[in-house]
């Protein structure tokens, strides 16, 4: 997966549904030639690997890639860590721990994407017991606007600590991580099929649970469930480590193999993609098979492309308890949402204190949608779910499309004040703002 692409001499998103606006494009290949870029520009951004559908990463100045700075991969094994340059991408990081015996706790179902950028935006994987992926975040550095590093921690650093990590790119540009380790594990990775509707609905915190991470797919059509995809910890013997110290939520499933029914649903007899008519090769291992921690846990494979960037996404974060209540609402537009949709996404995901997270002090359950790329089409469905979702307190994915209004988005993050004046302290003359950012999380002075 290519990330950022180049269109008609244009620089786009993956997606291509985002042209940015930058004057100019840089790619520093030090730390210290992204100091110096800048201290001396008006507006700069950082730019990931292009994987966001909203203008988050937008910027009508410098759009500044960290992909060509030094690769860095320092562990740390006596306090568990590992320090990371911020371009890096998961799936190149999670080989390189998975040999060192190390692992992160989560992935999300793209190995593709780049760590600084996902952190940023509170982007996830899935498991009841499992944060966001800026979860694992225990320290980092950033360039901060007059080209000086600051680095903080979350031991030292505490309260404010927990306002930098999902932070959107506007208190600086990140220039490392640290992030916590555990053991390395093994995982077994099931496909179930045709879940009754329900079943869903009366068992889906049992789903949910049934497994480290669990991913629901549903084309809201009929009265079935696509596709159930249960990543299971293997056995003690089948491990070359304690997998069970990793989440004691998850020690409560069986690692034999898996039941050919269950709740009604039938144990795919090969492997499957999630989006119907594409490559199952693309996915990676099924069947029961155990493998890597890194090789079960995203849903994708990263020497393939999975998509081509034909495609939208939205995402709305529930909290957990009011799950059915949301899907339910889903429901009763269904016929709506099906025509314009490829696949729909149910996961959980661990509630955190990290401000500006999706999951700030809720546990939570994210409805994710992969649209047909058709903006016209697509922009009045997400208006209906919003409507149905806004007394559950739904909160948008800020890397993905919606229209939640900025005086909505406030009233959903009640750290958002805190953050305010934070950003306003690092960054008072918005270098490093947007009008996406400058709309949701302006900067008080």
């Amino acid at each position: 997966m290519t990330g950022q692409r180049e269109v008609t001499g244009q620089l786009t998103n993956w997606a291509g549904n985002v042209t940015f606006s930058a004057e100019r494009f840089r790619r520093p290949a030090s730390v210290g030639e992204l100091q110096r870029l800048v201290a001396s520009g008006r507006h700069v951004r950082a730019l990931g690997t292009g994987h966001s559908f909203s203008t988050v990463a937008d910027c009508r100045g410098d759009l500044v890639s960290v992909a060509g700075l030094p690769k860095v991969i320092e562990i740390d094994s006596g306090r568990a860590t590992v320090t990371v340059s911020p371009g890096l991408r998961y799936g190149e990081l999670a080989g390189r721990l998975d040999e060192a015996g190390w692992a992160l706790r989560n992935l999300g179902s793209l190995p593709h994407i780049s760590i600084a950028g996902a952190c940023a935006t509170g982007t996830h994987g899935s498991g009841d017991a499992n944060g966001n992926l800026a979860t694992a975040v225990s320290a980092l550095e950033m360039v901060t606007a007059d080209g000086d590093i600051v680095a903080v921690s979350r031991e030292r650093d505490g309260e404010e600590f927990a306002g930098t990590v999902v932070a959107l790119g506007t208190l600086g540009i990140v220039s490392s991580l640290t992030l916590d380790l555990v053991p390395a594990f093994r995982l077994r990775q099931y496909v179930y099929e045709g879940l009754p509707g329900d079943q869903r609905d009366e068992h889906l915190a049992e789903i949910l649970a049934s497994g480290y991470s669990v991913s629901v797919f549903t084309r809201w059509r009929g009265d079935r469930i696509s596709q159930v995809w249960v990543k299971r910890l293997a056995g003690e013997g089948d491990s070359r480590a304690a997998a069970g110290r990793v989440s004691a939520a998850a020690g409560r499933v069986s690692a034999a193999a898996g039941p050919s029914r269950w709740l009604g649903a039938t144990l795919a007899d090969g492997p499957r993609h999630p989006v119907p008519g594409m490559p199952a090769g693309y996915t990676t291992p099924q069947l029961g098979a155990a493998g890597p921690w890194h090789e079960r846990l995203p849903h994708f494979r990263l020497e393939f492309t999975p998509s081509n960037g034909e495609e939208l996404q939205s995402e709305y974060l529930v909290p957990r308890d009011r799950a059915v209540e949301a899907l339910a609402a889903i429901d009763g537009i269904r016929d709506q949402v099906a025509p314009v949709l490829q696949i729909s996404e149910i996961r959980s995901v661990a509630a955190d204190n990290l401000w500006l997270s999706p999951s700030y002090l809720r546990p939570t359950v994210a409805i994710h949608f992969t649209w047909i790329k058709d903006p016209a089409a697509v922009i009045p469905v997400l208006a209906a779910i919003e409507d149905r979702l806004a007394p559950l307190r739904a909160r948008p994915h800020w890397g993905k499309l919606f229209n939640v209004s900025p005086d909505a988005v406030r009233g959903l993050y009640e750290r958002l004040p805190d953050f305010e004046r934070l950003r306003g302290r690092y960054d008072p003359a918005g270098k490093f703002g947007n009008e996406f950012t400058d709309i949701y999380v302006p900067a008080s002075r």
